[in-house]
């Protein structure tokens, strides 16, 4: 449990500083666009992995952990082999993804007791997602706007699940480790 807190915690801090780059930067080319989304998703993606395979995971958080780690690696590995992809291709992807790890999030949330804050995180995601793919042409300034925004507000939302989680009872009876 401490280790799924603190890769929660890390994944909002990554997920916070990334949308303050990405709103600091709006007018950023669709190759550093790429980039730096290919980098946040592979660290996101890193420690869910790590959260995933951390000991005292139950059968069903351990997947959807994994699921969603290996998901957010492959489109990282994608975005980062290919980062001449077209500003299109790349909102499209970022689209998908954002829908389905929102989508993930919130099943996710549903199964397992204290997790609400997270249905939101997944809430947001499928709506920034959903946003992307209406208009995946209007340019990567729009882009990096939602994808900053997104990345902000569920960043802010992990952080305070993992706060919650950490002064949860749950959390206080284990012992370290």
């Amino acid at each position: 449990m401490r280790n799924v807190v603190w890769a929660l915690a890390l994944r909002g801090a990554a997920a916070i500083v990334f949308g303050l780059l990405a709103l600091v930067w709006p007018s950023v080319t669709a190759l550093a666009l790429a980039l730096l989304f290919g980098a946040y998703a592979l660290v996101s993606g890193a420690l869910q992995l790590a959260a995933g395979f951390s000991r005292g995971q139950a059968g069903r958080a351990r997947a959807l952990l994994i699921l969603a780690g290996l998901l957010g690696v492959a489109i990282a590995l994608v975005t980062l082999v290919w980062p001449a992809i077209t500003a299109l291709a790349l909102a499209v992807v970022i689209g998908i993804w954002a829908i389905v790890i929102g989508v993930l999030e919130i099943w996710a949330a549903t199964r397992l007791r204290g997790w609400g804050l997270l249905a939101v995180v997944g809430i947001v995601s499928v709506l920034a997602g959903v946003l992307i793919l209406v208009r995946p042409d209007v340019g990567a300034v729009f882009i990096a706007r939602v994808i900053g925004a997104y990345a902000i507000v569920a960043g802010v939302l992990m952080l305070a699940a993992a706060w919650r989680l950490r002064r949860s009872p749950l959390y206080q009876a284990r012992p370290a480790g």
